[in-house]
């Protein structure tokens, strides 16, 4: 991979990651970092961040999650529920040595980060998300309440049939990442796009083909992802999904607080995860400093990486100083 460490095998309990670090923090002076991407991506997400993290001071671990890129992919869904996911984490900082992390995730990674500190407080140093909020524990089951909201041809609904939203985009997966990595939608068109724009199956078979300059990635970079999806399969990243409901059961009658120093960033013009969305996150986070990246939509690592770059330093150095 150009300009990203090259990956190192580690086994994390009952399951092998790839691991991709740079080491900025000799002295072991902070906590390190540890950075969780989101769906569909893979720890390459962190292209351009890890470097300037490292540079700032901190030992940075980017990896590939279960079920993605060169990490372990196995097949069935109840091992990618939020408590099998979290103890992969305390696995891998077994293995590596680390007591505490902070955590920083991107989109599902925002999730299980926020997971990881409301499961396991006491190896998480600190909570960095972008783009997911964390949010209190809904008084129904998730799938049901985005049915009712949204109806079945979302893709959290649609995602919970076996096997096909996976053989689906495995067909192209050239096709789906284009479709995935295109350029946000000014605010002034969502209510135009909602709720067709969340059948991502149906766009994937019926939407027209996506000019290279509407990509926010570089090709180079969706070859990557093309090349590390066709290895690991599309069925990790999904079967994530698969477990909204059983993840929101499971955190019945656990405390949501999140005690950790926490920053969340959000992207101004992220339709799927707005941040609109995250208006009453004090109460879940109690340590929480919060910004918005103007012009950015979901992809913030790769759409606006010196701007997060920078709110991720700044907070770091203030809260982690030596």
């Amino acid at each position: 991979m150009t300009d990203f460490p090259d990956a190192q095998l580690v086994a994390a309990g009952e399951v092998t990651l790839a691991i991709y670090e740079t080491d900025g923090d000799s002295q072991r002076a902070r906590p390190p970092l540890l950075l969780v991407h989101g769906w569909p991506e893979i720890a390459y997400s962190w292209k351009n961040q890890i470097h300037a993290l490292a540079g700032a001071g901190f030992r940075v671990i980017a990896l590939d999650l279960k079920g993605f890129g060169r990490s372990d992919a196995p097949h069935e869904a109840a091992l990618y529920d939020a408590a099998h996911m979290t103890s992969d984490f305390c696995a891998l900082l077994d293995t590596l040595d680390i007591e505490q992390a902070i955590f920083c995730g991107h989109d599902w990674g925002g999730a299980l980060v926020w997971a990881m500190a409301q499961r396991h407080a006491s190896r998480v140093a600190g909570v960095i998300s972008l783009c997911t909020p964390a949010l209190p524990r809904p008084p129904a089951p998730p799938i049901s309440i985005i049915k009712k909201r949204f109806g079945g041809g979302h893709y959290f609904v649609q995602f919970q049939e076996p096997d096909a939203p996976e053989k689906l985009f495995e067909t192209d997966p050239d096709r789906f990442f284009r479709l995935m990595f295109q350029k946000p939608a000014p605010r002034e068109r969502w209510a135009a796009l909602i709720p067709r724009v969340f059948d991502l199956p149906g766009r994937f078979r019926n939407a027209p083909a996506l000019a290279d300059d509407d990509l926010i990635i570089p090709l180079t970079d969706v070859e990557i992802y093309v090349d590390a999806y066709r290895r690991s399969g599309f069925h990790g990243g999904v079967n994530i999904y698969r477990n909204i409901d059983h993840n929101w059961a499971q955190m019945e009658g656990r405390d949501e607080k999140i005690y950790a120093p926490s920053l969340w960033i959000g992207a101004e013009l992220d339709l799927f995860l707005p941040p609109e969305s995250a208006a009453n996150m004090n109460k879940i986070a109690l340590d929480l400093a919060k910004h918005v990246i103007a012009g950015c939509g979901h992809w913030v690592t790769w759409e606006k990486p010196a701007e997060a770059n920078a709110l991720i330093i700044d907070w770091l150095t203030r809260r982690f100083s030596t």
